[in-house]
Formats: C-alpha cells, structure tokens, sequence
C-alpha cells in the first residue's frame, strides 16, 4: 500500500450534495459532484466512480481532486462520486427494501436500475441536456466492477470506456483454496506450511466474511452475481457508434496482496501466491475480451496497492484515467 494521503485540501469545484431519486422520493443518496466543461471537439462527458462494499465514496476524492487539478485551463469531463443506499453518508435505507427479507432488500441490478436513474437526473439537472447525449465512463472497484458491466449490458451504447481496479470475481463465492472434504483432493499439493487444519480454518474465516450469502451493511443482496454474470470475458458490451467501449483492467500487486491478507486474515503467503492471485490474475485476463483486443489494455499490476486501488495510490487512477479521457478526445 502507499503511503497514507495526507488530509488534502479538496478543490472548490468538487461540491457535496444530495440527490433525490424521482424514482424513490423519499430517500435521498449522497454524492460528490464537479461540473465538467464542454471539450475542443464540443463533447461533454461524466465520470462516474462505482464503490466497492467496503470503501465508499470517499476514496475517490482524491482522484477526482487529482483530475481538476491537472486539467485546470484544459477542461474536464463531469464528475460523478456517490455512496449507494446504506453506504457511507447516506444514511438513507433502500426503500425497496421495505417488507422484504432483511438484509437482501436489493441487488446489484436494482443498484444498477437506481445508478441509471442518477445519470439521467446529473444529465438533465446538472449539465442540461439529456442522458443519451452524454458520454458515461465508470471508474469502479471491486463489486462496482460488477454494477459497471451489468449497467454497460443493460444499457448498450452508453458506455465509453471503463477503468477497472481489481474486480470482484463475480464467478467466484470467495472458494478460492481446494476443498478437504473433496474426493479428489490431494493434501500433498498443498504449500508446505499449509496442512488441512490451517486450509479448514481460512477456508471458514473467508466464508463468513465474503460469501455471498452474508449480509452487509447496506443490505446488498450479493447471491445472484455469479448467475448474472458466471464468465468474467463475456458478454461483450457495447458502447456508443456500435462499437465496444475502451477497457483498462488494473489488478493488485501480488505480493502486497498476500502480504495483506496476512496480517488482515492470517493468510499463509503461500497459500495467496498458489491460489487466489493466479486465479484473480486469470479473472482479470478475461476482463480484457469484454472488448476488443485494441481497445482494451492490461491487467496493469497497481504497484503496492492491495485491493482498494483508487485508496493505495490515486495518483496511479488519475494517470490511467488521463488516458481514457485522451482516447476519447473528452
């Protein structure tokens, strides 16, 4: 991980408001907004940054502060920032979720449903015009990778570009070790400082932290996302003109990862290194057919950043994001 972000002055354009769904009035969400400016070839676009489940909006302030900064007098697209329902500052529940089985009020779908409803608002309140004429390019982390492909399939042709910091595996239930109780498991494959006692007890402590039937703070029901999306290389999307969207996949350094998950849930190094990064690894390989081979570019490995990129070095989203906006003349 990078050093931790100094407490940082935010730049006056970034301004913190509520918005009210007209699709849910009486809840309201709570987002982080820049007004972006019309580019020299006159387009207008929004960059809107998808949480994780555990790192909210605030994490990508500094990105967005990043990329005002180093565009003042060139212009900028909009930006967008926003905690879901239950999440971060807003305190406000899903109210869907009311009469419903506690804890699986709603899924990512209904997130994606409520996260279009936003940009059509943004679009037509905030920049005066209309979401169709308005060019989207996500900037997700971990479950938001999940939301950002299922909104680009939902919704084809709005979509530009995505920027994806080390995806959720949405295929996977957090199973990523070989199972004891399996018929053809093979204790001598495992790493030599890991016996089945040690595999039973990480297998266990992962499970009732990230499977998907555990319940989370905003009520996410996680349970059908291997079903929505069982292949992490297709569908493939589509974005505006009929083509496919630009891809960046960024995915965690490997050795910080196992580093971290050491300390944070007693991970032996050699049980990461063998299983769960060449899996991820192969996950984010896929990502890149969700296009087409010149449009798509990585896995970047993010240098001593673990899971939540955008908070282990900002300045990194800002560079590949640059990019995107380069490509994209926005």
């Amino acid at each position: 991980m990078a050093d931790p972000q100094p407490a940082m002055m935010l730049p006056a354009e970034l301004k913190h408001e509520s918005i009210v769904l007209n699709t849910k009035p009486t809840a309201s969400i709570q987002c982080t907004f820049a007004q972006g400016s019309t580019s020299q070839k006159g387009r207008s676009g929004l960059v809107v940054f998808l949480n994780g489940l555990m790192a909210d909006k605030s994490t990508w302030l500094p990105v967005m502060a990043g990329i005002i900064r180093g565009n003042q007098g060139g212009g900028y697209p909009s930006l967008l920032a926003y905690d879901r329902f239950g999440q971060g500052l807003t305190d406000d529940r899903d109210p869907q979720d009311q009469g419903r089985e506690p804890g699986y009020g709603h899924d990512v779908l209904d997130v994606a449903q409520d996260l279009h409803q936003i940009i059509t608002q943004i679009s037509e309140d905030k920049m005066k015009t209309t979401r169709e004429r308005v060019p989207l390019i996500f900037v997700a982390n971990s479950i938001g990778c999940v939301i950002a492909r299922l909104y680009a399939d939902s919704y084809p042709g709005s979509v530009a570009a995505l920027l994806l910091l080390d995806s959720m595996m949405a295929n996977s239930n957090f199973d990523w070790w070989p199972d004891p109780d399996s018929s053809d498991f093979n204790a001598e494959e495992l790493p030599a400082d890991v016996d089945i006692e040690i595999l039973r007890e990480q297998r266990a402590k992962f499970a009732a932290i990230f499977a998907p039937d555990v319940v989370n703070k905003e009520g996410l029901d996680r349970r059908n996302v291997a079903e929505l999306l069982p292949h992490s290389d297709r569908p493939q999307l589509c974005g505006p003109g009929n083509r496919r969207p630009l891809i960046t996949v960024v995915e965690h350094d490997p050795d910080w990862f196992a580093s971290e998950s050491l300390k944070s849930m007693g991970t032996p190094v050699s049980l990461t290194r063998k299983y769960s990064n060449p899996m991820w690894h192969g996950y984010n390989q896929g990502l890149l057919k969700i296009s087409d081979p010149d449009l798509a570019t990585g896995p970047i490995v993010a240098k001593n950043c673990g899971h939540f990129v955008q908070r282990d070095d900002p300045s990194l989203v800002v560079k590949e994001l640059m990019l995107l906006l380069a490509k994209l003349q926005l």
